[in-house]
């Protein structure tokens, strides 16, 4: 990088505006840097770091000649204005409340930004990555903006913009950069204009210091050339201000005695280093410009309101009524050039606007409104937004945020409210009389006070009276000028007269509220009871109810006499207007009968006299009879007695009227005798119809006939209300024979399909009869996993996911279904489900019921039957098992325990029973017999002898069995129940296990006494065994002393791999899936010790009972 002085200084400039910015977040504190940054004599290159400006000049300066060019940069001037207002508010401490994201259909952003090249790569430098489909914003992710960098590149948006806007007004100082870039707008000779002229002073400091070399050249503050003031040539006399080029009222002799307007002078010496500066006043002459906008010269003075206005001021400003005689006095102004020659940057933007430009082209400030300005737009509470409503200050219209002047009294936006007077001396003789005129609402106060009695503002918050010395309408004038009148005191009487009016209106309306009094009766009872102090709502309640009675009198006392007196002719009403009407001769009969409720409206609706309301009320009662007669009620005295029944209504007239009419056919509908039942063959077709459509409320007279026939086609036996049903679901008749003929897959009988139940998990339908019958049953009798579909069986209950979305639609179908104890014993199973998810749950070894145990102890009392148990095994409670472990009070048992040792082996098989792998539901049951056991709580399938569960299909990918199967592992009773007892009791010798062959002592020796589920018509019962005993086996039949020998071998984890021979090797190997290939020459010892080896590597069943 460049350390050159220009680079250094751009690098502390860069440096200082972006720690202002960042922190700040106002374009106003790093404006002298922005300007100084952009004079520094660099390439575009070096300048711009993140922006690159020399593409977007490119792109943005397309044009065949150099009005086209210039057009282009305008445009690319108000879109870098707006995308530096981005920027700026993202580094804003408090920032917008929606400002993550920038939206497309933004008609400022389609017309600015999105309208030039590379202005959205800007957005993407500020932050806004993420496209949206209506705009950009930051990633969700990005809490809060990078400040510094979006700093950075604000301070480069707002440097080029200051480039460009010197460019187009020719006032660059260093043009030899663009001249590749903009070939059209840089003329071959560099310009040079006298806006960017230096004062003397500061020629002569930079001098110095370029001739040291050694430091860096630093450009004095403001570098603005529009804000530098023009060399003076040193006098006193009165001429334009250097900046503005108003009316000049100072001069400085340290800045080389430029002249300076009040305005000028707070905005140019506000700077530090020239806040020292001594000013010197001029000699005072006469303006030269309007008071009002400031540009314009001087065209009429006026005596009256001491303003010096032009032409276009002069006319809207005394075009109001109030100032119309005004005297003015014309004036020749003379002829001099414009206050401003040279284009004028404005302080706010800092935008260089054309010369004869009045409003700001980016933010439509006026040309003369300062920093000073600004401040107090805020304080004057003045919309943030140019496109914000804004109120003038002259008459508080609210106008649009896009208009200039007030729609009303055309008076500039900014322009602050005439004073009614400004010659302190009047304002002396006013505050002597004790009244003065509010500048805001105009009411004239009788009281010295420093706030105005109707608005609340005070005289000091006038914007003439807090603006800028240069800005404010001057007050002078001679002392003998004619004084403006103040108002009579009739315009205040009727101003105070009006207030108080309307806050006793105010007040009375709220006391109608709470009372519930609408305020039209406020209105009209304050016209009634007139000027005396009976409050109108005490008199709405007290008076109103006899002038209501006075009203229906009158009214009925005109009809009389009319009838009386004028008889072949008919009454007049006069109408509000002066227009006359006349009544018919069937609109009102011989006795008047009206409600108060009649006389209430149209005394409301005549804002409360009592004549108008008399002439309303004949007209509103001629209108409605007109209106009954024409429906068909000929009857005056009817129509008028029901016109007074209800209040004046039709509809509750009508109603009253034709009661009479529909009595017969009342007394027959509510008659109590039954309604006959409709004959399909009778032969009035149309009067069947009829009664079909009032009955079974059917779409249309074609779907009755399609009843009809559809009853009477032959052999058919629908009834009435099925077919009726069908036709209201569809007109195709071959859809309807569909509805009408299902049958039923239980029953196999033919119902209709309204009468058919389904369930959510199929698509199977059975009648209502057969499905209240089936889960009835179920509930009853069967497990809660076998209330499923009786055609199907489905959903599978054992997939828990499935599982609770079936039963809460269940429930639902069950609700109306079952009857009332079997819905209660459905959710009392459902419930019991459930908790058995519990790892607390336990279920009673006495009972069949189920609950969860919150202690630690081991006896636990069944909630049910009130007996209790061992939580550990389950077993009956014993005195003895008290502090007793459970292994230890089985062997007292077998010990001490007369009955038990009578049962012998049966009772050890029945205490080492089936346990529920799933449930843990204990059962003292042999594991003999069949094997697939099938547990009463839970319906868990699995096998007795190993726990593993039982499977229909394949249970995992690589299953070769597609059957029912469980795996059973090698030491299972599956498997060794083959084997025959000798073999059992020679590998129970070989491992050192004792065994009985007696029985004990007193035990059964005839039959098996072992308890074992069998299947007895369809149920599951549990009964002895039976079986005639063999010698030598301990009293058991030859299947439980297996069992019982398979047991030890279970106990002690013995390996039955040991005692096999090679072909049980090779099956065992198959079903382990091991890899039973035959070595070539290999000898069958060595062939199986090896498969033996592979086989022992396998584990023994996890799951299979060891209890000793």
């Amino acid at each position: 990088m460049s350390s050159s002085p220009a680079s250094v200084q751009m690098d502390e400039a860069r440096r200082r505006a972006q720690s202002l910015l960042s922190s700040s977040g106002s374009a106003q504190e790093v404006k002298a840097d922005v300007q100084t940054m952009a004079t520094i004599e660099l390439p575009l290159s070096e300048k711009y770091r993140h922006v690159s400006a020399e593409v977007m000049l490119k792109e943005n300066s397309a044009g065949r000649n150099k009005q086209e060019v210039l057009e282009s940069l305008n445009r690319f001037i108000k879109a870098l204005s707006i995308l530096e207002k981005y920027g700026c508010n993202l580094t804003s401490p408090t920032r917008p409340r929606y400002w993550r994201s920038v939206k497309h259909n933004n008609p400022v952003f389609r017309t600015t930004v999105d309208a030039i090249k590379g202005g959205r790569r800007v957005l993407y430098l500020y932050g806004y990555t993420n496209q949206q489909v209506d705009g950009l914003s930051f990633p969700d992710e990005v809490e809060d903006p990078d400040t510094e960098k979006v700093a950075a590149v604000t301070l480069e948006v707002m440097t080029l913009r200051t480039e460009v806007d010197m460019i187009v007004k020719g006032t660059h100082p260093h043009l030899e950069h663009f001249k590749e870039i903009i070939p059209f707008v840089i003329p071959k000779a560099q310009m040079v204009t006298d806006s960017v002229a230096k004062l003397p002073v500061e020629e002569k400091k930079q001098q110095q210091q370029q001739q040291q070399g050694d430091k860096p050249l630093i450009l004095p503050l403001p570098p603005k050339p529009a804000l530098v003031p023009k060399p003076s040539t040193g006098s006193a006399a009165v001429s334009g201000c250097s900046l503005c080029g108003g009316d000049a009222s100072l001069f400085c002799s340290s800045c080389d005695n430029p002249h300076f307007c009040d305005a000028c002078d707070d905005l140019f010496h506000r700077h530090p280093n020239r806040a020292s500066h001594k000013r010197d006043k001029l000699q005072q002459t006469k303006q030269n410009t309007c008071t009002i906008c400031g540009i314009s010269a001087v065209h009429a003075r006026c005596a009256t309101c001491l303003q010096r206005l032009c032409l276009k001021c002069d006319k809207l400003y005394h075009s109001h009524p109030d100032r119309k005689g005004h005297n003015r006095t014309i004036t020749t102004p003379a002829k001099t050039s414009s206050p401003s020659l040279s284009p004028w940057e404005c302080s706010h933007c800092t935008t260089v606007n054309e010369m004869r430009a009045v409003l700001c082209t980016t933010c439509e400030r006026p040309r003369l409104a300062t920093a000073v300005s600004t401040v107090l737009e805020s304080t004057m509470s003045l919309p943030a937004s140019p496109n914000a409503e804004w109120q003038c200050k002259s008459c508080t219209v609210m106008n649009q945020g896009s208009s200039i002047l007030c729609e009303v009294c055309e008076r500039p936006r900014l322009a602050t409210r005439p004073p009614v007077s400004s010659d302190m001396s009047i304002l002396r003789s006013l505050s002597d009389a004790k009244q003065w005129t509010c500048q805001f609402c105009t009411f004239a106060n009788t009281k010295a006070s420093t706030v105005c009695e109707m608005c609340n503002m005070s005289p000091k918050d006038s914007g003439g009276l807090s603006l800028p010395q240069s800005l404010q309408q001057t007050p002078c004038g001679p002392k003998d000028r004619p004084q403006p009148k103040p108002r009579v005191n009739l315009e205040l009487k009727r101003q105070k007269t009006m207030k108080e009016d309307g806050l006793a209106l105010v007040r009375h309306i709220r006391e109608a509220e709470q009372r519930g009094i609408s305020p039209e009766e406020v209105y009209a009872a304050l016209g009634a009871c007139g000027g005396s102090n009976v409050n109108p709502c005490d008199w709405l309640t007290s008076e109103l109810p006899h002038l209501l009675d006075e009203i229906c009198a009158m009214a009925a006392s005109v009809q009389l006499n009319y009838k009386m007196g004028r008889v072949g002719t008919q009454p007049v009403l006069e109408r509000d207007g002066g227009e006359s009407e006349k009544s018919g001769p069937t609109s009102i009969g011989d006795s008047m009968k009206l409600s108060r409720a009649e006389a209430k409206l149209a005394w409301l609706k005549t804002g409360g006299e009592t004549d108008k309301a008399v002439r309303e009320l004949l007209r509103d009662r001629k209108e409605k009879m007109k209106e009954l007669h024409s429906l068909g009620f000929q009857d005056v005295a009817q129509c008028e007695e029901a016109l007074r029944q209800s209040g004046g209504e039709m509809q509750g007239a009508l109603s009253l009227l034709q009661r009479p009419l529909l009595e017969a056919f009342h007394q027959r509908i509510w008659t109590a005798q039954p309604e006959p039942p409709i004959d399909p063959a009778h032969p009035d077709k149309q009067r069947t119809c009829r009664r079909l459509l009032a009955l079974y409320d059917l779409p249309s007279w074609g779907r009755c006939e399609l009843v009809l026939s559809l009853l009477q086609e032959p052999g058919v036996s629908y009834s009435l209300e099925d077919v009726v049903q069908a036709v209201k679901e569809s007109h195709d008749r071959d859809f309807i024979r569909r509805l009408l003929n299902n049958e039923c897959p239980i029953c196999l009988s033919i119902f209709p399909r309204s009468k058919m139940q389904s369930l959510t998990s199929c698509q199977c339908s059975v009648c209502l009869e057969c499905f209240k019958a089936h889960f009835t049953i179920a509930v009853r009798d069967k497990h809660i996993r076998d209330m499923v579909c009786p055609s199907c069986c489905e959903p599978d209950i054992n997939d828990p996911e499935k599982l609770d979305s079936y039963f809460s639609t269940l429930d639902i179908q069950l609700r109306d279904c079952l009857e009332p104890e079997v819905y209660d014993l459905f959710h009392k199973k459902l419930t019991e489900h459930a908790l058995m998810k519990d790892p607390k749950f336990m279920w009673c070894c006495h009972c069949t019921s189920g609950f969860i145990n919150e202690g630690d102890q081991l006896k636990v009392t069944c909630l049910s039957c009130h007996k209790s148990f061992c939580a550990q095994c389950k077993k009956p409670w014993e005195p003895q098992h008290q502090d007793v472990s459970c292994e230890q009070f089985q062997l007292w048992k077998r010990e001490n325990d007369p009955e038990y040792q009578r049962q012998g082996l049966a009772g050890y098989l029945r205490d080492n029973g089936i346990t529920c792998p799933h449930c843990r539901f204990q059962y003292a049951l042999t594991k003999g017999g069949c094997m697939h056991f099938s547990c009463s709580q839970c319906r868990y399938q699995f096998c007795s002898g190993c726990n593993n569960p039982y499977h229909k299909t394949k249970c995992k990918p690589d299953c070769s069995l597609n059957c029912l199967h469980a795996h059973h592992p090698r030491d299972c009773l599956f498997y060794l129940r083959d084997w025959e007892p000798p073999r059992l009791q020679a590998f129970l010798q070989r491992s050192g296990v004792e065994f009985n062959t007696d029985p004990s002592n007193g035990a059964q020796t005839d039959e098996c006494g072992v308890m074992e589920q069998k299947d007895e018509g369809g149920q599951q019962v549990d009964s002895p065994c039976g079986i005639k005993t063999q010698p030598g086996q301990a009293g058991l039949c030859d299947k439980h002393y297996r069992e019982y020998l398979v047991s030890l071998i279970n106990a002690h984890s013995l390996d039955p791999a040991l005692i096999y021979d090679l072909n049980e090797v090779i099956r065992a190997c198959e079903r382990y899936q091991v890899d039973v290939q035959r070595g070539e020459g290999e000898e069958d010892n060595a062939y199986q010790a090896r498969l033996l080896k592979k086989l022992m590597e396998v584990p023994l069943g996890e799951k299979v009972p060891r209890n000793k």
